[in-house]
C-alpha cells in the first residue's frame, strides 16, 4: 500500500478547500444548493450583488463571521500546523477558505487565495486590508473612517475575491515561486477538501505535476479533478490528514 513519506528536504504544497472547513462546523453552499436565505450565492458574493444591493450583501458576511468565529480548529487543522513546524520554509499552504481557521490553528506560512473574512477594505482609497471582526446590525453600511477624515464618503467591502473578480497576482506568484524553488528536490502537492472546479485553485495539481511533484488528494468524495492526481486517499480530512502525516492518531488509509 503506497504511503505518504515526508522527510526533511522535502517540500510541501498544500491546497484546502470547504471540505476541511465543513468539518469544524462551518457550511458549503455548493453543498446547498448555492443558495442562502433563498438567494443565489452569486447575489451576496459578487461585485454587481454588492453594487445593487450592499446591505443584503453585508447581512450575508455579519452572519458568516457570527457564525465562523464559535467554530474551533480541527484535527485536520491542526496536522498542517504540526507539519509546517517541522519543515519552516518547505512548507507553503494555500486555502481558498475564508473563515480564519488555519490561522487561529496556528498556520503562519499561508496564502489566503480568496481572502478572509475578517478583514475589510475600503471601495475608494488605496488602504490595505485591515482587520475587522464586526458584526454589522442588519441595514448597516460601513464607511471607511480614513476617507471620512478626508471629507470623502466610501463604504467598506470585505476582503473577499467574489466571484467575477481576480486573485492576487502577489499570492499566485507567491504559490509559484515556492513551486520553482522546489524544483529539482523532492516536491509533494497535497490537496484537502477541494472540489476540484473552481479555478486557478483547480490546476494547481497540473502545475505541480509538471513541475515534478508527487500529487495527492485527500476528500471525503472523489474530486472533478481526481484523475490528474497520482494518489486518492478517500474519507473526511480530519480524520485523514493526521494519519497521512503521521500526526496523531493511526487511521487506516483507503488509497487508490
Amino acid at each position: 500500500m503506497s504511503q505518504l513519506t515526508i522527510d526533511d528536504a522535502t517540500h510541501v504544497l498544500v491546497l484546502t478547500g470547504a471540505g476541511v472547513s465543513a468539518e469544524s462546523g462551518i457550511p458549503t453552499f455548493r453543498g446547498a444548493g448555492g443558495l442562502w436565505e433563498g438567494y443565489p450565492i452569486e447575489d451576496v458574493a459578487s461585485p454587481r450583488g454588492f453594487r445593487e444591493h450592499p446591505a443584503l450583501v453585508w447581512r450575508f458576511y455579519s452572519q458568516r463571521r457570527e457564525g465562523a468565529r464559535v467554530c474551533e480548529p480541527n484535527a485536520g487543522h491542526r496536522a498542517l500546523v504540526e507539519l509546517e513546524r517541522r519543515l519552516g520554509d518547505r512548507f507553503l499552504l494555500a486555502t481558498q477558505n475564508v473563515d480564519g481557521l488555519h490561522r487561529r490553528a496556528g498556520s503562519d506560512r499561508l496564502v489566503e487565495m480568496h481572502g478572509c473574512l475578517y478583514r475589510s477594505r475600503c471601495t475608494v482609497c488605496v488602504r490595505p486590508a485591515f482587520d475587522d471582526h464586526q458584526v454589522y446590525a442588519e441595514g448597516v453600511l460601513p464607511s471607511c473612517d480614513r476617507c471620512a477624515e478626508r471629507g470623502r464618503s466610501a463604504m467598506l467591502r470585505p476582503d473577499i475575491v467574489w466571484f467575477g473578480e481576480m486573485l492576487d497576482p502577489a499570492d499566485l506568484a507567491r504559490i509559484d515561486a515556492f513551486v520553482r524553488n522546489g524544483r529539482g528536490e523532492r516536491l509533494v502537492f497535497l490537496a484537502a477538501g477541494t472540489s476540484g472546479v473552481v479555478y486557478p485553485a483547480a490546476g494547481m495539481v497540473d502545475m505541480a505535476r509538471a513541475a515534478g511533484a508527487e500529487t495527492w488528494l485527500v476528500n471525503a468524495e472523489a474530486a472533478d479533478n481526481v484523475s490528474r492526481f497520482e494518489h486518492f486517499v478517500q474519507g473526511p480530512s480530519g480524520r485523514v490528514l493526521p494519519s497521512l502525516l503521521g500526526i496523531g492518531l493511526d487511521v487506516p488509509l483507503m488509497l487508490r
